[in-house]
């Protein structure tokens, strides 16, 4: 009987043992895979910096990546502001009448371009035209009359002499000449205020420009501080020169105020919905920064001869304040952001390496480097993200291959 359990003891042995010799490949298999797969995991989970120098170990046996280059640029560089603009004449003259009276004629088409002293309208002025013929007649009669009473003056002064005549006739005689003098005095007033309304029916045009549309017509009749549309005959609008103001950030107030003076700064505006640019100079800069807004208004004044600026009209503007001439500059595309700021990919004998840069300002789609760059190095402008510091690379556009690549 002991005999029978022993047998069955040993044959259960040998199959547990049989068992454990079958699945031990296979276990050792999984656990081979399994630390295969995470080995990837554990690379990902080392910090950036050991990444980088482990592939500057290793870069030589990854293929290289597919890159474009832009060259680093050193030289004169604008610094200029962008905004949008409107045309505004430096003077607008609205024209209305100083009298009331009837309009006779109107010498001016509509819309046309008129020089300073140019009639305009001409207002019926029969009325004040006799007027001062009347005030012409009263200061002729005067001045008759002033005669006559030197002519007394004189006789009776030969009489009181000769002790012919009396003092008192004398004395009357110089009363009527001073009386005589005074009258031709307010005479002569009289007829120069006349002349002076006179004027008024004859409109001139004050300034040059070009008119807007007349609102009353010849027969029409037009008063004196009539301030309605219609008591606004036409109004007069400077087109050469002219201005164009904008608003531009008040932290720039300071290289406005300094540019106002610099020969090299230049104001281009370009109206909308044309193909031509009129360059200008910066003209003006208002007294006040608006508190709402942070901004600052600016007007350029410009000759336009062609009347390409209109007032009323929108324009691009783009103001050179200054030519800054010793500068670095890089394609926007090649500036990479990092955790420690901002870094470019430089080529150096077919490798990309990280160089940190410090930036200054954005400009006409380059980048203003103050450190980091000499200018003449290559850098990566298309294919950064694929890089690594010390990756090798193929350059695409072999062309721009100069320097250090």
């Amino acid at each position: 009987m002991m005999t029978a359990k022993r047998a069955a003891m040993i044959a259960a042995c040998v199959t547990g043992l049989g068992a454990t010799a079958f699945y031990w490949p296979a276990i050792s298999d999984f656990r081979a895979n399994a630390q295969q797969a995470n080995a990837p995991r554990s690379e990902a989970a080392r910090p950036q910096g050991q990444q980088a120098q482990q592939g500057q170990g290793q870069g030589q046996g990854r293929p290289p990546v597919s890159v474009r280059i832009a060259p680093v640029v050193r030289g004169p560089m604008p610094f200029m502001a962008e905004a949008v603009g409107t045309v505004q004449p430096i003077a607008s003259v609205a024209i209305r009448s100083r009298i009331d009276a009837q309009i006779d004629s109107i010498l001016v088409a509509d819309g046309a371009p008129v020089k300073a002293g140019d009639i305009l309208v001409r207002l019926d002025s029969r009325q004040i035209e006799a007027q001062i013929k009347q005030a012409e007649a009263a200061l002729a009669k005067n001045r008759t009359a002033l005669e006559q009473a030197e002519r007394d003056v004189s006789r009776f002064s030969e009489l009181v002499a000769k002790q012919t005549g009396t003092q008192v006739s004398l004395d009357n005689a110089k009363t009527a000449a001073a009386a005589a003098r005074a009258s031709i005095m307010g005479d002569e007033a009289q007829t120069e205020n006349l002349k002076v309304q006179l004027s008024w029916y004859t409109i001139k045009a004050p300034i040059s420009g070009r008119v807007s549309t007349f609102s009353q017509k010849a027969g029409n009749i037009v008063r004196s501080g009539d301030s309605s549309a219609t008591g606004t005959l036409t109004t007069i609008v400077q087109t050469t020169p002219i201005y164009v103001a904008f608003s531009v950030p008040q932290r720039l107030l300071g290289d406005l105020r300094d540019a106002l003076s610099r020969e090299d700064s230049e104001v281009s505006v370009t109206p909308q919905g044309a193909n031509k640019s009129v360059k200008g100079r910066l003209a003006v800069i208002e007294n006040t920064i608006d508190a709402a807004t942070g901004t600052i208004i600016v007007r350029a004044a410009f000759n336009n001869p062609d009347e390409i600026l209109w007032a009323g009209q929108l324009c691009s503007v783009r103001m050179t304040m200054r030519v800054d001439q010793d500068v670095v500059s890089v394609p926007r595309e090649a500036v990479q952001a990092g955790q420690s700021g901002s870094f470019v990919y430089v080529i150096e004998d077919g490798v990309a390496r990280v160089r940190p840069v410090q930036l200054a300002r954005f400009q006409e789609g380059r980048e203003i480097v103050t450190s980091g760059l000499k200018g003449g190095e290559n850098v990566v402008v298309d294919g950064a993200l694929a890089l690594t510091n010390g990756a090798r690379v193929e350059i695409r556009n072999a062309e721009v291959k100069k320097g250090n690549s």
